[in-house]
C-alpha cells in the first residue's frame, strides 16, 4: 500500500544550500504561527526567504542532520505578513530593492505592499531613495520575475539551471518557450555556457527523432566547433563522419547525407588537399584563405617607407641607444629595414625587445606612421612600457564596435600605417589574425614578433608557426641570450626546457631569482603555496599577495588544479565573509578575478585581470576594477569571470608578472608537456617557485609531443613560395 503524501505549509526563513545547477535546495521554514524551524530539502526554483510553500512529501531521519521534510511537490504564494513580505523583497529577488529598502517599503505599506508593487508602483516613489529611475527598475524585475517563473518552471523540467535559465530568458524574452520547443539546438549558439549535450537531451525530452536531419547538422557543428576549441580548424572527413556516428548513435549514411546537406547550406567547406579530405567550419576555411591571400599582397606590394642605407642607420642606431648589436640582431634590423613582411622569434633574453626598439627608433627618423599592437591587454601595456611607444590591443587597434557588431578597421577602411610591429603573435588565432590582415594597407610593412616555442593560441589555429613553417616569408630566428640574461636563472632555465635539459636547481652562482621546492603530496603542495603566496614570499621579498604573485597551474581541476588552489587562496587572502555565489565560486569584494571571454559591450577581453571592488546586492550588481576602469557586471553575467588567485597556463599567455608560483606534479600527467612548462615559466619576471617532483618535471620536459592541431594555413602559405 502507498503512502499516503503529507501537506506541510510553512515560510522560507532561511536558505542554508542551494545548488544553482539542479535547484535543490536545503532551507528552514516556519510552520504555522510556532517558533519552531523545520529543515525541508528538495528542488525549487529559486527560494526566496519569505515566501510561503504548500508542499506535499514525506519526513525523513538523516542520519546526520536528523528529521527532515523531503518535498515531492510544491506550490508557491506571496507571504501575507509584514516579516515575511520584508523577508521576501530583501532577498535579492526584485533587482533595486535590498533588505534596508524593503523594510522601508514594508514600513510604509504594511501587508499591502506587494499590491501596491503589483497595481500601483509609482507610490513608491513616496519612500526616500526611491525616484522614477528606480520605480522602473523595480517594476521591470518583478515583471521579469513573474514572467520567468513559467519560463523556469518549463527549462527546469528538461534539466537547465536558473542559472541559465535567467540567460535565456535575457535573451529570448517572453519568446523563451516557442523558440527552444521549435529548435533546441539554437541554444549552444545564442547562450554562452550551454553545450550540444544538454540542448540534445531537451530534444529529447521534447520528442525529436534521433534520426531527424536537423539533430544531426547540429552534432555535426558541435563536432566541429568541439575540434576548433582544441585549436583545430578543421577535422579530417573520416573522422568526423565516425565520431558524429558515435556521438548521436545514428546510421553512418545518414551522417553522411547530413554532411553534404550542411556543405550545400554553405555552413561547411569539405577539401581535398593531399589526399586528404578535411572539413572546415566555413568561418575557418575563409579566413585561412584569406590570411594567405592578403600576406601574398602584402609581399608583393611596393612599400611605402623610403629605401634607407642599412649600415649607416645600424652605426648610427647604436649611438642614439648606446649599444652594441650583436650579430643576429644586426641581421634583424637590416631585415626589417629592406623587406615588407618580417617575423623575429626567440625566447626571453635573446633580444627581441632592443631590436624592436632599434627598428622603432630608426623609422622614427623618416616620420612615418609606426603602430604597435598585441593580443592582450597586458602584452600591450608590457610592450608600451618596453618601447615607450604607444601600443594597442589588435581589438582596440581595430576599432571593435558594439552597435556595428564588428571591427570598423577592415578592407574598406584601412589601418593609416605605414609600419606595423605585432608582438606576442604566437597568441593570434585564425579569426583574429584575419581581421588584423584585412586592415592591414599593402604599402605598409609588418613585423611578427614571437616565441614559437610557448603555447600555441587558445583559439583555433597555428597561425605563428604557419607562417614560420611555410617557408614562404623571412623569419629571423634568435638563439643567443646574452650577457645580462645568463645572471636569470629564470632564462636560463627557461633555455634549458626549452632544448630538452633538466633545469638548474637552487644555486647560489646566478641571481636567486628561480627555486625549487621538493614535495610529494599534492595537498602539502597547496599548503606550501598559500603559505608561500601570504606570507614567505612578501616578508621576504616584499612582493603583494594579490597584485605581484600569480599562481600558474597546468590544470583546472585536481588538488592542486586552478579550482581548488583559488578556494584556499580566497580563503587564505581574503577576510571578506559576504559574498555572491555562482556556480562552483563565491566572489567576494576584494577578490581577484579573471574574464573568460571577449565581452565587446563593457570592452573586457579574455584573459583581462580585475579585483572586486563593490557588491550592490540590492541591484544585483558588482564592480570590477581593470587596470584603472571599473566595469559594471550584472550578478547573471557572472558565469563571464572566474577567481584568479590562480590561473591555468593557456589563460596566462601574453602576460608578465613579478612573481610566478607553478605547481608540477604527476597528477598533472596528461598536460606535461615542455611547451606548457617553458610557457610557465617565462611569465615569471623576476621570481619563479617550482613546487612538485622532479619526476613531473622531467616527465614535462621529455615530453616534446604538444597535440598537433589541424590547420591548412601552413599549406596554403607554401602555395606562394
Amino acid at each position: 500500500m502507498l503512502e499516503k503524501p503529507i501537506q506541510l505549509q510553512g515560510q522560507i526563513e532561511r536558505i542554508t544550500f542551494q545548488n544553482e545547477d539542479n535547484n535543490y535546495i536545503v532551507a528552514k521554514i516556519k510552520v504555522d504561527k510556532t517558533q519552531n524551524l523545520v529543515t525541508i530539502v528538495g528542488n525549487i526554483i529559486d527560494p526566496c526567504p519569505g515566501e510561503i510553500l504548500i508542499m506535499q512529501g514525506k519526513w525523513i531521519n538523516h542520519p546526520k542532520f536528523g528529521t527532515q521534510f523531503l518535498i515531492n511537490n510544491y506550490k508557491t504564494k506571496y507571504p501575507a505578513t509584514e516579516t515575511g513580505i520584508i523577508k521576501y523583497l530583501g532577498s535579492g529577488l526584485i533587482k533595486g530593492i535590498g533588505p534596508v529598502m524593503a523594510k522601508k517599503i514594508v514600513q510604509c505599506f504594511k501587508e499591502h505592499t506587494l499590491d501596491i508593487i503589483e497595481n500601483n508602483i509609482k507610490k513608491l516613489t513616496k519612500i526616500e531613495g526611491i525616484g522614477k529611475k528606480r520605480v522602473l527598475m523595480i517594476k521591470k524585475a518583478w515583471d521579469d520575475q513573474k514572467e520567468i517563473r513559467e519560463v523556469m518552471i518549463f527549462l527546469q523540467s528538461h534539466d537547465i539551471s536558473s542559472t541559465y535559465a535567467y540567460k535565456i530568458f535575457k535573451y529570448y524574452g517572453n519568446n523563451t518557450i516557442k523558440i527552444i520547443v521549435k529548435n533546441p539546438y539554437k541554444l549552444p549558439e545564442d547562450i554562452f555556457g550551454i553545450g550540444f549535450i544538454l540542448a540534445d537531451k531537451i530534444a529529447g525530452k521534447l520528442g525529436i527523432k534521433k534520426d531527424a536531419l536537423y539533430r544531426i547538422q547540429a552534432g555535426i557543428l558541435y563536432m566541429l566547433k568541439q575540434k576548433a576549441d582544441k585549436g583545430n580548424t578543421y577535422c579530417p572527413y573520416d573522422e568526423l563522419v565516425w565520431e558524429t556516428v558515435n556521438l548521436l548513435n545514428v546510421k553512418k549514411d545518414l551522417v553522411i547525407n547530413a554532411i553534404k546537406t550542411t556543405e550545400s547550406e554553405k555552413k561547411i567547406v569539405i577539401e581535398n588537399i593531399n589526399n586528404i579530405t578535411k572539413t572546415f567550419l566555413t568561418r575557418y576555411y575563409f579566413c585561412e584563405k584569406k590570411i594567405s591571400l592578403n600576406l601574398k599582397k602584402l609581399v608583393n606590394s611596393f612599400k611605402s617607407i623610403r629605401k634607407i642605407n642599412s649600415e649607416k642607420a645600424l652605426e648610427w642606431v647604436e649611438k642614439k641607444l648606446t649599444i652594441k648589436l650583436a650579430l643576429e640582431q644586426k641581421k634583424a634590423v637590416k631585415k626589417a629595414l629592406d623587406k615588407k613582411v618580417l617575423v623575429i622569434t626567440g625566447g626571453p633574453g635573446t633580444g627581441k625587445t632592443t631590436i624592436i626598439n632599434a627598428i622603432i627608433k630608426i623609422y622614427s627618423q623618416l616620420n612615418i606612421r609606426i603602430f604597435l599592437c598585441a593580443p592582450t591587454g597586458r602584452a600591450a601595456k608590457k610592450m608600451k612600457e618596453a618601447t615607450n611607444h604607444e601600443a594597442l590591443t589588435i581589438h582596440r587597434l581595430l576599432k571593435y564596435s558594439i552597435q556595428q557588431k564588428g571591427f570598423q578597421k577592415n578592407e574598406r577602411n584601412l589601418l593609416s600605417c605605414d609600419l606595423l610591429i605585432v608582438d606576442e603573435a604566437s597568441m593570434i588565432d585564425t579569426l583574429l589574425m584575419h581581421h588584423l590582415l584585412k586592415a592591414v594597407p599593402d604599402t605598409c610593412s609588418l613585423i611578427l614578433v614571437g616565441d614559437v616555442n610557448q603555447l600555441p593560441s587558445i583559439g583555433a589555429g597555428n597561425v605563428l608557426n604557419d607562417i614560420i613553417s611555410s617557408n614562404a616569408f623571412n623569419v629571423i630566428k634568435l638563439n643567443t641570450i646574452f650577457r645580462q640574461a645568463k645572471k636569470s636563472m629564470i632564462i636560463v632555465n627557461a633555455h634549458k626546457i626549452n632544448n630538452g635539459f633538466f633545469p638548474v636547481l637552487n644555486t647560489n652562482k646566478y641571481n636567486n631569482d628561480f627555486f625549487f621546492i621538493e614535495k610529494q603530496e599534492p595537498e602539502e603542495i597547496v599548503n606550501t603555496i598559500t603559505e608561500l603566496v601570504k606570507n614567505r614570499i612578501p616578508k621576504k621579498f616584499g612582493f603583494n599577495p594579490i597584485n605581484d604573485i600569480q599562481v600558474i597551474t597546468p590544470m583546472h581541476k585536481g588538488t592542486t588544479g586552478a579550482g581548488n588552489l583559488n578556494h584556499q587562496l580566497q580563503q587564505s587572502l581574503n577576510p571578506n565573509k559576504e559574498g555572491i555565489k555562482k556556480g562552483i565560486f563565491e566572489f567576494k569584494v576584494s577578490d581577484k578575478v579573471m574574464q573568460i571571454r571577449n565581452n565587446y559591450n563593457k570592452n573586457i577581453y579574455n584573459g583581462d585581470i580585475g579585483t572586486i571592488k563593490k557588491i550592490n546586492f540590492a541591484d544585483q550588481n558588482m564592480i570590477i576594477n581593470f587596470d584603472f576602469n571599473d566595469i559594471e557586471y550584472d550578478f547573471n553575467d557572472l558565469d563571464e569571470i572566474v577567481l584568479a588567485y590562480a590561473i591555468s597556463v593557456h589563460k596566462s599567455q601574453g602576460s608578465e608578472y613579478p612573481v610566478v608560483i607553478i605547481p608540477v606534479t604527476t597528477q598533472h600527467y596528461i598536460l606535461l608537456q615542455k611547451n606548457l612548462i617553458y610557457t610557465a615559466l617565462t611569465r615569471g619576471k623576476k621570481l619563479v617557485i617550482m613546487i612538485g617532483t622532479k619526476k613531473a618535471l622531467a616527465m614535462a620536459i621529455k615530453n616534446k609531443k604538444s597535440s598537433k592541431r589541424h590547420t591548412g594555413l601552413e599549406n596554403r602559405l607554401n602555395e606562394l613560395t
